[in-house]
């Protein structure tokens, strides 16, 4: 408590309140104060305790003189209380604010006189003058500021302001006349004079934030706020306040960061995706440069050095070159493994383009000495209780380095995007174990004299499980090569598991006799009904004759499939569309038909499943003939790339598993030469 009793302000004739600690609990108030507000409710929040007050202004010189320890005195102020006065006369107080000790907390002595009847007479008598007094200073405290300043007719500061010295450092000979500008930053110079010079122009008030260059030595952003102070119908003069918003505009900004980081991460599925959206979150509002590195999975929570990160995605500011995406050697002795260890971010501050070694992640060095990055965060990304990736953030040049509140920031968004990003790393994990355990299903093709027989399969890029797609490839008793592939309907591990036993049930009917594929096929469709009467699948079943003068004999038979294509080693390409039967598991034993044709010396012959030529919301005829043109283009290639060119040119979507499989015949001396 105060080292005198409260209760000797009882009886004196002016106001007294008392408020304790930084939200201001009201902790005393005397009848002479309670005749001028009211009963106020002990021990609540001056906001609260003073919830009607209409001026907001005075709780913000409450804050100030607790902060400062300097007093503050109001002559004549206007003030309204909606509850306690039901008319809502504005009203007129001096009032004393002076900080005292309270023993184990600080508090705030108020005395308030109430001077309405005084304010009323001298305004009766002075008129037009006294007018213009109470509006100047109305206008002043209706403004929450740590600075007043006045300025002539023209704009022009013609009176020194303590706040705005006080703030800048700059002295009254440095900032009267349009001097304060020199202390505005110089990326908001021209918007903060032009904005200034359109509200004198047009007798405007104004409102404006901009960042100034303060005395310790950072910018940080002020709220300016001015009104014209008139009399009669000509402007006397202006007066304002500055308002130190540093930390409601972070606050604000980091808002806004989070929610962006949150958004765009919250439809992504890939790990990669979800990272990259992020770079482009921090750059360029939070740095010029960003990097992140996705780290191995390290057994039992140790880091074996030298080790190698992938540094999945680069952005800097546009004009320069980032740093380019691929594996990259880390050493134990380096701040990149630091945050790893200690699941901390390391922050440093230096000279433009002079990092410590082993400062700058490896394959950064040289953007980073070319950009003359003065500062650089690296956060660790910690999902699930593991360190996935690292995220390294660089600011450059002349300006202003990265701050604490930067590298809190950074965590924050990391931290926000948590749910995403872990969603991201099961899926990824899922999917690579999904991955290994398709294409242990899935065989290599046999090598078969003179022909080159190549499969592939992708996995959709949005889904994490097993799917039922297959290629395969047999040689026959009789010499002859049996290629198929195929499409269980489902994405998942029932599907899998139809999959695999479709595929090999059909080995062995391919193998029992010698008959046509769509005979084959008909007694597939019959155990598929019979094994799996929930099931559907399509199919494509060909076989592969010896050499047969200039070409090779296929026969096939297509069950609900898209068909497959055939491209002539002169850029012709075609589908084989004959040989159609609907798809297995829905016509019971009904005779399924099959087809013959010549491929040419040097053709190649591809089958695939719908995952390449299907795109959501486009007709398949669409697809197909977006095949058909890729593999004329690529009928030259080797049979390797050209597998590989139709996955890059056409996945684009890629929401559905690829499987496919491509049999390229030799020229025609070599089938001669056979």
């Amino acid at each position: 408590m105060a080292a005198f009793p409260l209760s000797v302000f009882d009886s004196a004739p002016v106001g007294v309140m008392v408020t304790a600690g930084p939200d201001h609990r009201l902790i005393y108030s005397n009848h002479a104060h309670q005749q001028i507000v009211g009963a106020r409710p002990i021990g609540a929040p001056i906001r609260e305790a003073f919830h009607d007050l209409r001026q907001e202004g005075y709780f913000a010189l409450l804050d100030q003189v607790l902060t400062t320890g300097e007093s503050v005195i109001l002559r004549e102020m206007p003030f309204e209380l909606g509850d306690y006065d039901p008319l809502g006369r504005e009203r007129f107080s001096t009032v004393s604010m002076s900080k005292i000790s309270l023993g184990d907390e600080e508090g705030l002595m108020i005395v308030i006189v109430d001077v309405t009847a005084q304010v009323e007479s001298a305004a009766d008598t002075e008129g037009e003058g006294r007018r213009r007094f109470l509006q100047r200073y109305q206008s002043l405290i209706q403004l929450e500021s740590q600075g007043v300043w006045v300025t002539g007719q023209a704009g022009e500061v013609i009176e020194p302001s303590l706040g705005w010295q006080r703030l800048t450092g700059q002295s009254w000979e440095e900032h009267r006349g349009n001097g304060w500008l020199d202390a505005v930053h110089p990326d908001d110079r021209e918007r903060a004079a032009e904005q200034w010079a359109r509200a004198v122009e047009r007798l405007e008030r104004l409102e404006q934030e901009f960042r100034v260059k303060t005395k310790e030595g950072p910018y940080r952003h002020i709220r300016v706020r001015a009104a014209p102070v008139v009399e009669g119908r000509e402007v006397i003069e202006w007066v304002g306040t500055i308002t130190d918003v540093e930390h409601e505009w972070r606050e604000e900004r980091h808002r806004e960061l989070l929610d962006r980081a949150a958004a765009v991460t919250a439809d992504l599925a890939g790990l990669d995706e979800v990272l990259a959206a992020l770079v482009d979150v921090i750059v360029p509002t939070v740095s010029d440069g960003c990097g992140i590195y996705v780290l191995p999975e390290f057994e039992d929570e140790s880091i074996p050095t030298p080790f190698v990160a992938e540094r999945l995605v680069s952005i800097v500011r546009e004009g320069d070159r980032p740093p380019q995406p691929g594996p990259q050697p880390f050493d134990h002795d380096c701040d990149f493994v630091t945050a790893i260890r200690t699941r901390r971010p390391v922050h440093r501050v230096f000279s433009p383009g002079q990092a410590p070694p082993g400062a700058v992640p490896p394959g950064a060095e040289a953007w980073f000495e070319a950009a003359r990055g003065n500062s650089l965060a690296l956060v660790p990304v910690v999902v699930d209780g593991v360190v996935a990736a690292v995220v390294h953030a660089a600011v450059c040049g002349d300006r202003e380095p990265l701050g604490e509140a930067e590298v809190d920031l950074l965590g924050r968004m990391l931290d926000h995007a948590h749910a995403h990003l872990s969603n991201a790393m099961r899926f990824q994990r899922t999917q690579r174990i999904a991955l290994a355990l398709q294409n242990y299903l899935l065989p290599d093709p046999p090598e078969v004299p003179g022909l080159e027989i190549t499969a592939r399969y992708r996995p959709s890029a949005t889904a994490a499980e097993i799917g039922g797609d297959w290629y395969d490839s047999f040689r026959l008793p009789d010499g002859s090569t049996v290629l198929t592939v195929g499409d269980v309907a489902g994405h998942d591990l029932a599907a899998a598991v139809t999959m695999s036993q479709l595929r090999n049930m059909l080995r062995g009917l391919a193998m029992d006799r010698r008959e046509p594929p769509g005979d084959i096929l008909r007694r597939l469709n019959i155990a598929t009904e019979s094994l799996y009467p929930d099931g559907t699948a399509t199919c494509v079943l060909a076989r592969l004759g010896g050499p047969l003068g200039g070409g090779r004999r296929l026969e096939y038979a297509v069950a609900g499939h898209p068909p497959p294509l055939l491209v002539t080693s002169g850029g012709e390409a075609r589908y084989l569309d004959d040989g159609l039967s609907p798809l297995l598991g829905v016509t019971g034993d009904m005779p399924r038909d099959s087809a013959v044709v010549t491929l040419p010396p040097h053709s190649t012959l591809l089958l695939y499943t719908d995952g390449l030529v299907e795109v959501p919301g486009e007709h398949l005829d669409e697809g197909l003939e977006r095949l058909r043109r890729c593999g004329a283009c690529l009928a030259d290639t080797p049979l390797g790339e050209f597998c590989d060119n139709l996955l890059t040119r056409l996945s684009m979507a890629r929401t559905d598993d690829i499987a496919m499989i491509a049999v390229r015949l030799p020229g025609s001396a070599a089938v001669s030469a056979g």
